[in-house]
């Protein structure tokens, strides 16, 4: 029973302008408002719109700030997810003036705490100035945190080349493979500021903040987070792997739609055996040319499995128009056998019937908890967007699925390989062993206790730590 002396915070939430933080920092936000504090989750108004409806979000308090304009960024863009690549770095400064802004939020409104990403670098000096804590709630997993390194790292000449991260780095204690290939740092060079670098960003958010919190347990990151400790020098903190409490909310009644679709598709899905089909989604954000999409399509085919592949709405696959994104006639050859889906999929559905076996996924970590927490055996196919790549590199590494072979300079593939590795990974002799891993992971990726745990521990470390002077 709470104590009634027990004090009770208010607490500012500002994520970067992304779907990948923005539902964890709502779930966490629902957490603590249930335990009884003032939650402000603060941001842009199309975002702030399309999170209203979630179930408990009347106990948050939304506060919408209108983005300021930007010389190259479309003047309806609030959203990584309504961007290429290339233009991010827009949003960035954009995000940037939101400073004043939120500075007047924070000094105005008696907040005593703020959580951040690591994109506002700025924000936790401002929170120490104006005497509020601040923590730094990082979506990444531990393993790719200290892949990056200490903040001295991160300022270093080591961070200002791609290939300084193709190998792993000399102060990993424990023996690991993972790096990234150099064809996903490259891409990601394309989304960085050119003014104030990520690697900038993160540095002075971990100097500067009171402490860290991570998306992720002991239980999958033990040797990380100890790690990750050292590297820091301050107490990092793991809030759990916040598996999904409901579907989120799609804007414009999306959801009647979906769930007509949903029918369809759950029908479908009943005349399939269980475990026998392949559920292949890259997210909101990747993007790739017509003639990878189209090879990946061939793989998919040639695999011989049934499968469902979703086709998400950005309005233009690079160098093409979306109504080639499949190759011709592809889905009259694989009528019966494959499920096209079309924009928004209901994920946690589809991943959650038994006749979903495989989930071929661009390794963002939001969808491969999602997957993990059924149990469902991954094929690895990095996105090559922020933290995707060292995700693949990780889950190969656990033995819960298995990478496609990619060049490592261009991220090309063949159709063949694509294929071969679907098919190695759902249904053939040598990949019993990781299948069960997969299957196996369920008792943690799943597990609901476990995660109220490592969120009542973060809680309490809010509750107890002193007050900033």
């Amino acid at each position: 029973m709470e104590r009634k002396d027990e004090k009770k915070l208010h607490i500012a939430m500002f994520p970067w302008l992304a779907y990948g933080p923005l539902m964890p920092f709502l779930e966490v936000s629902k957490f603590l408002a249930q335990k009884g504090h003032q939650i402000s989750f603060i941001s842009t108004p199309q975002n702030i719109h399309h999170l209203r409806s979630s179930s408990l979000s009347l106990l948050i308090d939304f506060v919408d700030l209108p983005l300021p304009a930007v010389d190259g960024l479309p003047e309806s863009v609030e959203s990584t997810s309504q961007l290429p690549i290339n233009k991010v770095p827009y949003l960035k400064k954009a995000y940037d003036l939101l400073k004043p802004a939120v500075t007047h939020f924070i000094q105005h409104s008696g907040v005593n705490w703020v959580v951040h990403d690591a994109i506002c670098y700025w924000l936790p000096q401002v929170a120490t100035r104006l005497g509020v804590n601040s923590v730094y709630f990082s979506i990444f997993t531990a393993t790719s945190l200290a892949f990056y390194g200490p903040p001295s790292e991160l300022l270093g000449d080591k961070s200002r080349r791609p290939e300084n991260f193709t190998v792993l780095p000399e102060w990993f204690d424990y023996p690991s493979t993972v790096a990234y290939k150099l064809h996903e740092m490259v891409s990601h060079w394309d989304c960085m500021d050119d003014e104030v670098s990520d690697f900038q960003r993160l540095a002075v958010t971990v100097q500067d903040c009171n402490f860290v919190t991570i998306r992720s347990c002991t239980e999958v990151e033990s040797d990380a987070v100890r790690l990750l400790r050292n590297l820091y020098g301050k107490p990092v903190v793991p809030l759990g792997l916040l598996p999904p409490s409901s579907a989120p909310h799609q804007p414009g009644g999306a959801n009647d739609r979906a769930d007509e679709k949903w029918e369809v598709l759950r029908e479908w899905l009943e005349n399939k055996k269980p475990n026998s089909v392949i559920y292949i989604a890259l997210g909101t954000e990747v993007t790739l040319s017509q003639e990878l999409m189209h090879e990946l399509a061939h793989g998919i085919e040639k695999s011989g499995l049934p499968f469902i592949l979703v086709v998400n709405n950005r309005p233009l696959v690079e160098g093409a128009l979306r109504s080639n994104i499949l190759p011709l006639g592809f889905e009259t050859r694989v009528d019966g056998r494959g499920f096209v889906w079309r924009g928004w999929a209901p994920q946690r559905k589809i991943l959650g019937h038994i006749s979903v076996g495989g989930f071929l996924t661009h390794c963002g970590w939001s969808s491969i908890i999602e997957a993990l927490g059924f149990g469902r055996v991954l094929i690895l196919f990095s996105g090559a967007n922020s933290d995707q790549g060292l995700n693949a590199r990780l889950m190969h590494e656990k033995q819960v699925g298995l990478e496609i072979l990619r060049n490592e300079r261009d991220g090309s593939f063949t159709s063949d390989s694509v294929a071969e590795l679907i098919r190695r990974v759902m249904v053939e002799k040598e990949s019993e062993l990781v299948r069960a891993n997969a299957w196996a992971m369920r008792e943690i990726f799943g597990n609901v206790e476990l995660n109220s745990k490592c969120l009542d521990e973060f809680t309490r470390v809010l509750e107890t730590w002193p007050a900033s002077t």
